[in-house]
């Protein structure tokens, strides 16, 4: 008997369970594997031996996974240590994989994920195991360095595009509007911020500074390009990253963080938005100062998510499987751009080692001179990533979602 594992880790996205859905539906094409088994909460369920199998359930109800937002096998955050310096867990592990014959280990995520990925499938060969280690992407933050985005951002970026154009409108209705601030995630790059070029009318972009963590942030710059746009339209609406900083590299969030830290040692972050209304308030530039944090609607918002998005997570999902049953361990599923119009991508196979704990930022030729907004590329860049809208099934007027733990 053959089997695999398929998990999750990391931030959810809306579209994270397209790609087990393609894991699913693959294998059920090549038969190649009796079970599709899932851990869940990633590695740390695994190793409580928490595990369901996928094979067990009706086709329909996989099917409704696939338009489900949120992790739906559970996440986790869970750093493995070096095997050299403690392989304990990795035995145990491989002890847990081998009781249930499986053949190949799946594991979604990002960074951190593809960390893992690498650790145990360098364990494997140093320990001659015939288990098959791949990893398959996701982050809304779309920072994996060598594929060209990341499942999960298009639909990320549609949303924050659409908030974008909904509040600008919403903050346009009187005669004197003031100033509106949204901030989005991005801890280290500006990808998701960068997203809201995409929000035009007439052709004509409505943001008028995108501040991102690419470009080191001054606080009296910032006060005196609000302050000269404010006097020339008596209006301002300003996207910024939860993760700008300073000259120095600090968090100009910091303040409202306490410091706290995640078990991967990432800041967390949030509340950049309010301490740059303060600052401008205590500037004198107008006390009409309005804030937006879109926190995890980022991420699970699949009533705004991209077709483009979801199918492509599918793909990567369903690529995973074929590269496992031709033997290949170690690597990422990544996408290829083959084309931009029309719109064309690929998988392809990226050493997980590469990916792991490594950041791919926005190119700088994308940033203005100025430091407050971005070009035509990002815009060229993003935009065959939100196109499409799913057919999600509804009941009582509401999407129908499904929970399997």
């Amino acid at each position: 008997m053959s089997n695999c594992l398929i998990a999750q880790s990391g931030g959810p996205t809306s579209v994270i369970n397209s790609s087990v859905v393609g894991v699913y539906d693959e294998n059920l094409k090549h038969r190649y594997y009796d079970n599709v088994y899932a851990g869940i909460n990633g590695i740390e369920g695994i190793l409580q031996e928490n595990i369901i199998n996928l094979s067990d359930m009706s086709y329909e109800k996989i099917q409704t996974l696939k338009y489900t937002p949120a992790s739906g096998l559970g996440s986790c955050r869970y750093k493995l240590k070096d095997f050299r310096e403690n392989d304990e867990e990795y035995k145990k592990l491989i002890d847990i994989l081998k009781k249930l014959d499986v053949e190949t280990f799946l594991y979604i995520g990002g960074n951190d994920s593809m960390d893992t990925v690498h650790k145990l499938s360098e364990y494997v060969k140093y320990a001659n195991i015939d288990i098959k280690i791949l990893g398959i992407p996701k982050t809304i933050d779309n920072d994996l360095p060598f594929t060209d985005h990341t499942p999960g951002f298009g639909s990320a970026a549609k949303f924050i595009a659409t908030t974008t154009l909904e509040t600008y409108l919403d903050s346009s209705v009187y005669i004197n509007n003031g100033i509106f601030i949204i901030e989005a995630m991005g801890r280290d790059t500006g990808w998701l911020t960068a997203s809201s070029v995409l929000a035009q009318i007439d052709g004509k972009p409505i943001v008028d500074f995108i501040y991102l963590p690419e470009v080191p942030f001054s606080k009296e710059k910032f006060i005196e390009d609000v302050k000269r746009r404010f006097s020339e339209k008596n209006q301002v609406f300003i996207v910024v990253s939860e993760g700008i900083k300073d000259k120095d590299g600090n968090f100009v969030s910091n303040m409202n963080t306490g410091g706290v830290h995640d078990k991967f040692g990432h800041a967390q972050l949030g509340g950049v938005c309010n301490v740059l209304k303060n600052w401008l308030i205590q500037s004198g530039v107008t006390k009409r100062v309005k804030t937006l944090e879109l926190g995890v609607m980022q991420r699970c918002a699949l009533h705004c998510a991209s077709k483009t998005d979801i199918d492509e997570a599918y793909e990567v999902g369903k690529a995973a499987v074929s590269y496992s049953i031709k033997g290949k361990s170690g690597y990422m599923v990544g996408i290829e751009r083959v084309n931009t119009e029309p719109y064309v991508s690929k998988a392809f196979l990226i050493k997980a080692s590469e990916v792991a704990n490594n950041v791919k930022y926005i190119p700088k030729h994308w940033i203005n001179k100025e430091g407050n907004n971005v070009t035509e590329d990002a815009f060229k860049y993003a935009l065959p990533l939100i196109i499409g809208t799913p057919q999600v099934n509804t009941e009582h007027g509401l999407p129908k979602y499904i929970k399997l733990r």
